[in-house]
């Protein structure tokens, strides 16, 4: 209670070091011209619209990779390497055939799968019992058995104690092993990093919903793009209906984990790896001076949505406007470094692919931090910074924000703090309200950061009528704009990069 009466009550005191290092000298090194230079390449015809997995896209990293390089700023990778390949697959249903006592069920039916690895063929006559499948400091369902080799069975939901709290979060709120996708993920991960064969998951509350996702899958197999799960090659998963969970047995009766269920099991299992997709995201940094194990991540999307009826989508706001205002940014901090005020914490200069197709590149970095998440101050995502939303035309000194005060109060005030000492932009925060119809607040990369409980902030100029569209070109883009809303994430940044004490987390969330 006390911490919260001082964030709220205390007025943030921009700290020394900023003023000492002169930060407005390397904001201006953010200019119009180079903003128009970088974006007039990066959303032009050559890039072909920058589609994942294009090879405009691939022109799209390959130009960012340079800018690095040219500027001197590391590749945040250990070995050098600027890119972090994202595992993507379109969504081509594999071919499986499956019985258990030599009954044989139906795919699409009876069991149901979204991908796996390799081919598999596997015949078994025992199944072990692994409870939810759950390994957490505060429960595990693995404790005492070894899944080495073997099919495993497991059920969906998580422990509760006798007064109806969950036993993992002791709340009444679920855990992230209950949330219908990151519990999916999780378990299925889990089992096949402990070196399981198979998984059979039995989750009846949600099976008719994974159906209407097989069925639409089905028909969007070569349409619909997604990340490769996490699994062995080696490894097969199914989520099973009620007529398997019974041909195994009654979990009820089932004593304890590591249970085991003595029947024949035959699975063959044939996977596409044709439909495999290549993309990257491109991940430079500045190493901090005093602090270089806390990390300040500033995030855009480097892809858009391709060609569409022969015409090309150039993206010049979405979001070329914010790549070429990351990089315009990196440069900044890199002439502070020249000058000898390094910044205490380590700055993270992330472009993540696969925005358009449904957040990949954001979503596989917090899933395979290059930088550990807990050591992540915060994240700055910037998705359209270089237009005027037709609502606001006549009142163009704005920008929307929106997460600022999701997680930390104390992100929110240094952000209103640093645009009155700066820069004097509007902030609206319309579409921060969590009733906004338009949930933009779930639809950028800040969010895969925000569910993992690092404070984000995403800058936004709103939508316009060219919005994907082959007429968002770099002639519509307001660049004075564009210069001065990159400056004040700028500042926001070094200051977030240079102040004494870490912003504090005042409100974390069990993790979705």
């Amino acid at each position: 209670m006390k911490r919260l009466l001082f964030i709220g009550l205390t007025t943030i005191a921009i700290n020394n070091y900023a003023q000492k290092a002169n930060s407005v000298d390397y904001a201006k090194t953010i200019t119009e011209t180079e903003l128009k230079e970088h974006l007039y390449i990066y959303a032009s015809d050559e890039f072909e619209g920058r589609e994942t997995g294009k090879p405009g896209q691939k022109k799209a990293v390959n130009y960012i990779k340079k800018q690095y390089e040219n500027m001197g700023v590391a590749a945040a990778k250990a070995d050098g390497n600027y890119f972090q390949e994202v595992p993507l697959e379109y969504g081509a249903l594999p071919e499986v055939q499956f019985a258990i006592a030599e009954n044989n069920y139906v795919f699409g039916e009876h069991f149901l799968t979204f991908s796996g690895s390799g081919n598999v063929s596997i015949n078994a006559n025992e199944i072990v019992f692994a409870g939810y499948g759950i390994d957490d400091a505060n429960y595990s369902d693995y404790s005492d058995i070894d899944v080495d080799g073997k099919i495993v069975f497991i059920k969906s939901g998580e422990p509760k104690n006798e007064d109806g709290t969950y036993l993992i979060s002791g709340t009444e709120a679920p855990s992230k092993w209950s949330n219908i996708r990151q519990a999916f993920e999780n378990k299925i991960s889990l089992v096949s990093e402990k070196g399981a064969k198979g998984l059979l998951f039995y989750d009846p509350d949600n099976f008719s919903l994974l159906k209407q996702q097989y069925t639409y899958l089905k028909n969007q197999s070569n349409k619909r793009m997604r990340l490769k799960p996490d699994v062995k090659n080696d490894f097969f998963y199914l989520f099973i209906n009620d007529s398997i969970a019974q041909a195994i047995g009654d979990i009820k009766s089932f004593s304890s984990n590591g249970t085991l269920i003595k029947t024949n099991i035959d699975v063959t299992y044939k996977q596409d790896s044709s439909n495999t997709v290549s993309s990257e995201n491109v991940v430079a940094y500045i190493k901090g001076s005093e602090k270089p194990e806390e990390y300040i991540v500033i995030s855009s999307h480097l892809d858009h949505i391709g060609i569409t009826n022969g015409q090309i989508n150039n993206g010049a706001d979405d979001d070329g406007s914010g790549t070429v205002a990351l990089i315009e940014i990196a440069e900044a901090f890199k002439e502070a470094v020249k000058n000898g005020h390094r910044p205490k914490r380590s700055i993270v200069f992330l472009h993540v692919t696969g925005e358009e197709k449904g957040l990949f590149g954001s979503e596989y970095y917090t899933m395979n931090p290059i930088f550990p998440l807990e050591n992540t101050v915060a994240n700055l995502n910037i998705d359209m910074i270089g237009r005027v939303d037709p609502k606001r035309e006549g009142d163009r000194n704005y920008i929307y924000l929106i997460g600022s005060d999701k997680l930390s109060t104390e992100l929110h005030n240094i952000s209103e703090e640093i645009n009155k000492k700066y820069t004097n932009l509007t902030f609206d925060y319309k579409y921060n309200d969590e009733n906004d119809p338009n949930r933009f607040y779930y639809r950028s990369d800040h969010y895969n950061f925000a569910k993992n409980n690092v404070p984000v902030i995403f800058y936004f100029n709103g939508t316009h009528a060219d919005y994907h569209k082959p007429s968002d070109t770099p002639d519509k883009i307001e660049y004075d704009l564009l210069a001065k809303r990159a400056q004040l994430i700028f500042y926001t940044a070094w200051e977030l990069a240079n102040r004494e004490n870490r912003i504090i987390v005042d409100k974390a969330t069990v993790s979705e």
